[in-house]
């Protein structure tokens, strides 16, 4: 069953802890003599050290510094009354009621601009987002050229308009989803951002910060004169206690790295620069072939309801429906090797696992089986009909696109992506991406290519990860892969498929990259080592467990 939105994740509102609030207040307000907006102030937390900063740098009075903007008529109210009593002076002129797109669009005609901006915008999504207010921080994004649309967060605009409204010296303090370094929808921001600051410090955290979410937050520090040396740099902590014994002075003792002015992912940057250096060459690289060179990635089997379309043998043979199933994978961990077969099929039925997929005949009900009418007639009464997918068939019981591909590859990857040749007539559901051939490439030895420390470490740069952990690779980007083709079809595809279930990915690379990318693609011993550490630092990093590195 589908849950409607909490009022909070309407709101996009989740508070920030005192120790992250106090950190970026710290190193954004170095004067007091300086302007500060807070562009959605909530509770006003942002807003009430900020003041207190500016009062202990020696400020009299901070009516005419600090400004505060809120949406939400009561949650203004709340924050004025409360900062009210802290401070002992109104807050009516400082804690404005209404739109901050409306603020920005008005400020910046007015060349109202302020040196400092500090805040934790709301995360709401397209579809919760208030047209209104959308259209206007649409707008906004597209009078600067950037290409917002359907994926576009609130926290995106947000960020826009705070950038936009800081003097040429102004710095910023934000937190943001770390979606920023890896999304592609946030392509252009990253560009945006990388032009318009000098200078660009992101501290990140290995555990998660806010209580009850499963998303990874970073705190987006920027400068727009870049005193402390033009680039980019990360500062990587365990959580946030942390921030309370790091010293600011720090930030800046961490390598600074040159920003790269495309659309690049900045999850690059928590590599050194000569790993960055490194992966931009070999991306230049005519001999390497990209994916959609190679292959076509489709999603897998939408059922609209696995559980009902997917049964195991023993369940469908109780209905009397087995005639009407066929072969599929239904998960990534049902994929042993790089090679499946129908005795792979055979043995995760053996297992119990849910393998075979309901393929009822686009027809009437009356016109099917006894026992697929008391299955459909069960499925209705669960509601299994009113799921949007099933909702808007011509016969809700009826899965379209059922058809078996040429190979399968993870879309949600633990340990390391791979694709499997599909050697069987099995299909699979949409938590693993379908793969068909282009120009005559061979399944098998693109199977066989992929598993090598340069895709790998591709991998973990082109894909996105999320709070748990899991890596995520969209056809779009798999289209963007590099695969040392050369000499894959010297490679015994049984040979790897075995090793890989009895002794591990480690023993593999063993083989694939001194074949692949030394003796074919030329590349050195350091220059492997240097893609096998990217790939084990940033695979170590999204699963946040450290294993002993193997050697070379």
């Amino acid at each position: 069953m589908r849950l409607e939105p909490s009022a909070q994740k309407l709101r996009g509102g989740y508070y920030t802890p005192d120790t992250i609030v106090k950190f970026i207040t710290d190193w954004s307000i170095q004067s007091p003599k300086i302007r500060v907006i807070e562009p959605s102030c909530g509770d006003g937390v942002f807003l009430e050290h900020a003041i207190k900063k500016l009062l202990d740098l020696g400020a009299v009075s901070v009516v005419d510094l600090v400004q505060a903007i809120e949406i939400n008529p009561e949650e203004a109210e709340k924050a004025r009354k409360r900062l009210r009593n802290l401070f002992q002076e109104s807050m009516d002129k400082i804690i404005l009621t209404g739109d901050f797109f409306e603020f920005c669009q008005s400020s910046l005609m007015k060349e109202n601009l302020f040196d400092v901006v500090v805040g934790n915008p709301p995360f709401i999504r397209y579809q919760n987002f208030p047209p209104k207010q959308r259209e206007i921080a649409l707008n906004l994004m597209r009078n600067i050229g950037l290409k917002p649309n359907r994926l576009t967060n609130t926290w995106l605009p947000f960020l826009v308009g705070s950038t936009l409204m800081l003097k040429e010296h102004g710095r910023l303090g934000m937190v943001v989803p770390a979606e920023l370094m890896q999304v592609n929808y946030a392509s252009e921001l990253r560009q945006f951002l990388s032009t318009y600051y000098k200078n660009i410090v992101l501290v990140t955290f290995k555990r998660l910060v806010f209580e009850g979410i499963q998303q990874e937050v970073i705190l987006f520090l920027g400068e727009r004169d870049g005193i402390n040396t033009n680039g980019i740099r990360v500062v990587e902590l365990d959580d946030i206690n942390d921030l309370e014994v790091f010293e600011h002075e720090k930030i800046y003792q961490r390598e600074v790295k040159p920003m790269d002015h495309t659309k690049e992912k900045w999850i690059q940057y928590f590599l050194e620069k000569d790993e960055i250096q490194l992966l931009r060459k070999l991306r230049q690289d005519e001999r390497l072939v990209k994916g959609r060179d190679v292959l076509d990635v489709d999603v897998g089997v939408v059922t609209g309801q696995n559980s009902y379309f997917i049964l195991t043998e023993k369940k469908s043979k109780e209905l009397d429906i087995r005639s009407y199933t066929t072969p599929i994978v239904a998960r990534s961990g049902h994929l042993k090797g790089i090679v499946f077969k129908e005795k792979d099929w055979q043995k995760n039925l053996q297992d119990a696992l849910p393998s075979l997929l309901l393929n009822i005949p686009p027809k009437p009900v009356e016109k099917l089986t006894k026992s697929l009418q008391k299955y459909i007639e069960f499925g209705e009464k669960e509601g299994i009909n009113k799921g949007y997918k099933c909702r808007i068939r011509n016969f809700w019981y009826n899965v379209p696109s059922i058809w078996s591909p040429d190979g399968f590859m993870l879309r949600q990857i633990y340990d390391y992506p791979k694709i499997v040749a599909n050697r069987f007539n099995a299909t699979s559901t949409d938590t693993i991406h379908r793969v068909r051939m282009l120009n005559n490439f061979n399944i098998e030895t693109v199977a066989v290519a992929f598993l090598n420390s340069l895709t790998l470490a591709f991998s973990e740069v082109i894909g996105r990860s999320y709070g748990g952990g899991v890596l995520e690779l969209y056809p779009s980007e798999i289209a963007d892969l590099p695969f040392p083709i050369k000499g894959a079809s010297e490679l015994s595809i049984k040979y790897i498929d075995e090793i890989l279930k009895k002794e591990g990915i480690e023993a593999i690379l063993e083989n694939t990259d001194r074949i692949l990318l030394r003796e074919r693609l030329g590349l050195s011993l350091k220059q492997v080592k240097i893609l096998r550490n990217i790939w084990c630092k940033l695979r170590d990093r999204r699963i946040q467990r450290k294993k002993p590195p193997f050697k070379i």
